[in-house]
């Protein structure tokens, strides 16, 4: 355990001297190519480092947030756009956090209460482009015709405080997961991961909030009541990677789209592309989680709904606003659709043989019995009840 921690700190003192690095560049380098391409070797090494932590819970998160979120940031940041960019420059501090945690800070003029208009059943991850612009391939800024969606606030503590006491229940169903069949117990796997990402991602952004005084957007917005798979993956589930994912791959691919096949049609590749890289991110995690080859059901579940998002942009088109599937039948329709393809190609791998499962849960009761305790003990000391 204590060889692990060691890693750990060398693993996130290693990002917190590429991340000074990339904070000093700006000032010696212009944006464009020749500062995306000094800062290349940091998204390289991004890659690298969270592997070198056997940990299960330690390594996943770490992949996540460095591996994903923040190489796609400085990817951004090198032509002077995303989250890390700001005219005057951000403090170190604030650039680190920025680029370290799940995070984005909410502008105020981001708060608009203008309704999309036809054009924004189209382009589903431009509805909430930063500041109501999109940026072109050159990474400069452009005024664009959708109209940005109002946001809701972050939750309350009492809404976070009854999603932990049935994630607690949860857990504590898993004493009877033998009784259980196994299509329920993977609706509960469901129940499990949303509750696990909002809790942490909500208590990184407390932290965060608290140390820099400012209002961030919120990372969820109660995925159950989406209408649409555009309305789930677009506005309402895991909000930080579709902020990420619509600047460096969306926007990109849908100016070459444009190009190349027209403005009616550039949506559908630049959607299925877009689902693609998400998915490739994915399976990083995965390889992260189990440390065994992958068998790509995870693209497949990404790509899947890639191509569904882009059938059902395609059709929105069609029918041009003329007809809308009632939402008490679009509610349970898109539900249904995102828990049996997920039952088929997302929980598959990331379950397959137990073991990555049995090692977590051990190393979540080594944790609580530190902060109980104050006790530093290895996983290994600890058996699963849950498993």
């Amino acid at each position: 355990m204590e060889g692990e921690l060691n890693t750990f700190v060398m693993v996130w003192t290693s990002v917190l001297a590429c991340l000074c690095y990339s904070h000093t560049i700006t000032k010696v380098f212009p944006k464009g190519t020749l500062r995306f391409l000094t800062i290349f070797p940091v998204l390289c090494l991004f890659i690298y480092l969270p592997l070198c932590l056997n940990s299960i819970n330690l390594g996943c998160n770490s992949t996540f947030f460095i591996s994903w979120l923040t190489n796609f940031k400085l990817l951004l940041f090198a032509f002077s756009t995303g989250p890390l960019y700001s005219d005057p420059p951000l403090s170190l501090t604030r650039f680190i956090l920025l680029a370290c945690l799940p995070i984005k800070i909410k502008h105020p003029n981001q708060e608009s209460k203008n309704q999309p208009n036809k054009k924004s059943e189209n382009y589903p991850f431009l509805e909430i482009a930063k500041n109501g612009q999109k940026y072109d391939l050159n990474g400069e800024s452009k005024e664009y015709h959708v109209q940005e969606l109002p946001k809701k606030g972050h939750k309350s503590l009492s809404n976070y405080a009854i999603k932990f006491l049935l994630f607690s229940a949860l857990i504590k169903i898993y004493d009877y997961k033998d009784s259980l069949h196994p299509y329920v117990l993977w609706l509960l796997y469901c129940f499990h991961i949303y509750f696990v990402l909002e809790l942490l991602l909500a208590t990184f952004a407390a932290i965060a909030r608290s140390l820099m005084s400012l209002e961030l957007e919120p990372q969820f917005d109660d995925p159950y009541l989406a209408t649409s798979l555009q309305d789930f993956w677009g506005k309402r589930w895991n909000l930080m990677v579709s902020n990420i994912l619509r600047p460096t791959v969306f926007v990109p691919v849908h100016n070459i789209s444009t190009i190349l096949i027209g403005k009616k049609l550039a949506a559908l590749p630049a959607v299925i592309a877009t689902f693609f890289v998400s998915g490739l991110m994915h399976e990083l995690i995965f390889y992260s989680y189990q440390r065994q080859k992958t068998n790509w059901q995870a693209m497949g579940f990404f790509m899947l709904h890639g191509v569904a998002l882009a059938v059902e942009i395609g059709i929105k088109k069609m029918v041009n606003g003329k007809f809308r599937v009632p939402r008490m039948l679009s509610r349970p329709l898109t539900l249904t659709f995102v828990i049996v393809t997920s039952f088929w190609l997302f929980f598959p791998p990331f379950l397959r043989g137990n073991i990555a499962e049995v090692k977590s849960c051990k190393e979540t009761l080594a944790f609580v019995e530190f902060v109980k305790h104050g006790r530093l003990v290895g996983p290994d000391e600890f058996s699963c009840p849950f498993l």
